[in-house]
């Protein structure tokens, strides 16, 4: 909720309240095969800062999915969440990254939501991709709690993280948790 990055924990000492942000982060397993999706949501009506936070994060996804075509690089798709939320004076989380996905929840190869367009590995037809801009309002960096779980930005500004799987295909992105 509000400053917590990813993995946060419910709890019944917390309530949602008008103007809240509330990432959701879940997956499927289907034949074998996993999924990986986040959404942040808003809680009633934002602030223009907080609902600025929420279009630029879920825009720069939609920018690195148009990056995943065959021959791109996954520079290209860091490049484009970075120049985008960066551009926009946001902090993008460098601790925790995208990954790949198939049989496993994280596989290889990383995706960070940071590069250099034209650098690292080179997307192939067939690969699949779990893209999840993790964006702050503030610093980039981030604090795990005492929980071990809890991500959590160390300025306490506010983060956003969308994410979906992509798969690479000759034809250009195909997007398969739409």
């Amino acid at each position: 909720m509000n400053d917590e990055v990813i993995h946060g924990i419910p709890s019944e000492k917390r309530v949602l309240k008008e103007g809240d942000i509330v990432s959701v982060d879940c997956g499927v397993i289907l034949d074998g095969y996993y999924s990986d999706a986040a959404v942040t949501y808003p809680v009633g009506k934002l602030n223009a800062d907080a609902r600025k936070l929420l279009d630029v994060t879920k825009a720069s996804l939609e920018e690195a999915i148009r990056e995943v075509q065959v021959g791109a690089t996954l520079g290209d798709i860091g490049a484009a969440v970075q120049e985008m939320c960066e551009g926009e004076g946001f902090g993008v989380v460098r601790d925790f990254v995208g990954h790949g996905i198939g049989k496993h929840m994280h596989e290889d190869p990383q995706v960070p939501n940071y590069g250099r367009r034209g650098k690292g590995t080179k997307l192939k037809a067939g690969m699949v991709l779990a893209i999840e801009p993790m964006i702050n309002a503030g610093s980039a960096d981030v604090k795990v709690l005492k929980d071990g779980w809890t991500a959590v930005t160390v300025d306490g500004s506010w983060s956003a993280h969308f994410e979906h799987t992509v798969a690479v295909t000759k034809d250009g992105p195909l997007v398969l948790t739409r």
